[in-house]
């Protein structure tokens, strides 16, 4: 078997992890249970990560990277800020659709943090990543539909990621496609009408 690189051994410890958390919860991912998920020593564990701390890291970055990151719709010329807004965001839901199991690991994985002695912080990187993810999707709507907002993005940002939080454990729990599209769309009527066309407002102060 051809040997594999720390970046790759990692990767394949952290997807572990991943598996074990979802079928036995954080609190039991060991690291006896996670080395065995992955078919390597536990040596291989320790030569990849410092402590379970930077592990968890990994564990969000990597749900992250593959489902919580506003994903880039191709649309067509001439598309409006609403439906700019609208596609990202039914392509981030699908996404959350797609991995139910995942999402509702991320919410463990905070309260599992913020209650065990020295991993408070990665609960706080975890909504880090998330405000980033949230502020990058604004901006990228801001540049593809050549408006500005009206509110700062930081505190849109931050409104974002409140709504599509709860909107997200809401579906979890109830699993109500109907009803958390509907909110969905809700939000993103709302969004869009805190775009401004900066031409439009240049013009008329010109005028």
């Amino acid at each position: 078997m051809a040997r594999q690189s720390a970046d790759e051994r990692r990767e394949q410890l952290v997807e572990a992890a991943i598996r074990v958390m979802i079928r036995d919860g954080v609190a039991k991912a060991t690291t006896r249970a996670i080395v065995g998920e992955a078919g390597v020593p536990l040596g291989a564990f320790h030569y990849c990560f410092r402590s379970k701390q930077e592990l968890l890291y990994g564990v969000i970055e990597r749900i992250m990277l593959r489902s919580l990151a506003f994903p880039l719709v191709p649309l067509a010329d001439g598309a409006s800020v609403h439906d700019v807004i609208h596609a990202t965001l039914h392509a981030y839901w699908d996404r959350i659709r797609e991995r139910p199991d995942e999402h509702q690991l991320t919410y463990e994985l905070t309260q599992y943090a913020l209650r065990e002695p020295g991993l408070a912080d990665v609960a706080r990187r975890q909504y880090q990543h998330y405000l980033q993810a949230n502020i990058d999707h604004l901006q990228s709507v801001a540049s593809l539909a050549g408006i500005r907002w009206t509110t700062e993005i930081p505190v849109l940002a931050r409104y974002g990621l409140n709504f599509l939080d709860g909107l997200t454990l809401n579906w979890l729990i109830d699993r109500d496609d109907a009803q958390a599209l509907a909110a969905l769309d809700a939000y993103a009527a709302h969004l869009a009408s805190l775009a401004v066309d900066p031409g439009a407002c240049l013009r008329t102060s010109a005028s």
